[in-house]
């Protein structure tokens, strides 16, 4: 199928190094699927997703066979947009903002094709099409940045192709990529066009231009990662930033957080930061190079250290065990050893108030769920104990209510029961596990982006350490 881009585009490329120490702010908006008149929907999905997303970051390599892919609906992956320009003239489209890769990635062309992309099985719109833009140029298999997507000993008969009578059909063009992610997967070939940003026009932008996909966000990837195909890499930025609206703005076209790409630099004493510092990332040939390992130290609960392994904070040489941030995670996820002991520390500091409620747990697939008093929902908010991230060099997160716990509503027996007097509700922890069935490779703790909302989180690229601070992101 990607060969019908043969027809449209220039059999060109072009190789860009650029660089710019503009600032631009982008607005974001929230992408999550509405609960409708089934609230555990919402929560089931979201945690469902989550486990994908978790396998996915832990075995990138690995086509997750052995996990069921839940039903993809508009604005499924809880993730944030940012809407972007392509081309000459342009052409705009939302794009996912994703920290946890690095290949930027646009539906693309007229014949573009996509299963489960929407909730009818339509394909997605819009795309972007090559043939429209006079800057749009293929990418070479003797461009570097084939290399992104394909190791160079793939690339030798690519290399070795000429276009002469004897070799008809030879293109000499990058090969199709192939992009498996937790939910699904998307394929087509490298491009070169113009992005256009507020603050003007950056030529060359090398991204994916994908005839296919499977499962997969309204829209594209913005890759925001680690490795020289993400977008700050080829913008040659130093930092960037980027605030995230709370979870009860879900949809609303109204209201958005903001992107930041540049920017200042900042101080801890001037803009009450908190810093944390990056690790050092496995090897560029390893798949978990692109992630944003940070240095967390220990998780506390109700102020008291939770007593986890240790390899859970630090990560081997191949990457395994450690903890990274991301924007494409929703619910945190943390490896089960550890899991089952913060799910005891929870149970323990909430003993006597609340009881586990397992019928929650079913219907949610959160694995930590407990019963609040009927009507009680909102004065319980301040009895439940905090969650906190301690890192090194005494940075701490320590999370409100809202970004650790979600309320899950009454069973729908109990709700349809009850006449007009108040009913049982239940709340549940926002952090999961998968029971061991991602085994022990990747990152052991993801801290998601329901754990982030309302923080300015700042990816201080030059000096290699995370920035963070509580702030209403509607202000951003």
């Amino acid at each position: 199928m990607a060969l019908i881009l043969f027809f449209f585009l220039f059999f060109s490329s072009i190789t860009l190094s650029t660089s710019t120490s503009t600032t631009t702010s982008l607005s974001l908006r929230h992408h999550f699927p509405r609960a409708g008149d089934d609230g555990n929907f919402h929560l089931r999905h979201a945690a469902a997703s989550s486990l994908l997303r978790a396998a996915h970051l832990k075995h990138p390599k690995k086509k997750l066979s052995n996990y069921s892919v839940s039903p993809l609906y508009p604005h499924s992956y809880g993730g944030y947009s940012l809407t972007l320009s392509f081309g000459s003239p342009p052409q705009t489209l939302p794009l996912l903002l994703d920290t946890g890769s690095h290949i930027s990635w646009l539906p693309c062309t007229h014949s573009y094709s996509c299963r489960q992309c929407s909730t009818n099985n339509t394909p997605i719109t819009p795309t972007f099409l090559p043939k429209s833009s006079s800057s749009s140029r293929l990418i070479g298999c003797s461009n570097p940045s084939c290399l992104w997507i394909h190791p160079r000993n793939f690339l030798s008969d690519c290399l070795s192709c000429t276009n002469s009578s004897s070799s008809s059909g030879c293109a000499r063009v990058c090969p199709p990529y192939a992009i498996i992610y937790g939910s699904g997967s998307t394929a087509g070939i490298l491009l070169s066009d113009s992005l256009i940003l507020p603050s003007g026009s950056v030529p060359g932008f090398v991204f994916g231009c994908s005839v296919f996909s499977d499962s997969q966000p309204a829209g594209g990837i913005a890759g925001f990662g680690r490795g020289a195909p993400s977008l700050p890499a080829q913008l040659g930025l130093r930092r960037f930033s980027y605030c995230l609206i709370s979870r009860r703005f879900d949809d609303d076209a109204a209201v958005s957080g903001s992107l930041v790409l540049g920017g200042r630099k900042q101080s801890a004493s001037a803009d009450g930061l908190r810093f944390a510092p990056f690790l050092p990332n496995p090897s560029v040939s390893d798949p978990f190079s692109v992630y944003y390992y940070v240095a967390l130290r220990r998780i506390s609960v109700g102020g008291k250290k939770v007593r986890l392994p240790e390899e859970i904070f630090v990560p081997g040489p191949s990457g395994n065990g450690g903890a990274i941030v991301d924007s494409g995670t929703t619910f945190t996820y943390i490896e089960a050893a550890a899991f089952e002991l913060l799910v005891a520390a929870f149970v323990n500091r909430v003993a006597g108030r609340f009881n586990r409620s397992s019928e929650a747990e079913d219907r949610t697939g959160l694995p930590l769920c407990f019963n609040l008093p009927p009507g009680k929902a909102a004065a319980t908010k301040t009895e439940l104990p905090e969650l906190a991230f301690h890192f090194k060099g005494g940075a701490e997160m320590r999370l409100p209510v809202e970004n650790s716990f979600v309320l899950a509503g009454p069973s729908p027996a109990a709700a349809a029961a009850a006449a007009e007097a108040p009913v049982a509700e239940a709340v549940c922890l926002a952090i999961l596990s998968d029971g061991g069935g991602a085994g022990g490779g990747g990152p052991a703790v993801i801290i998601g982006s329901f754990q982030q909302q309302n923080y300015y989180m700042v990816y201080d690229l030059e000096r290699e350490r995370l920035g963070f601070r509580r702030q209403s992101c509607l202000a951003s």
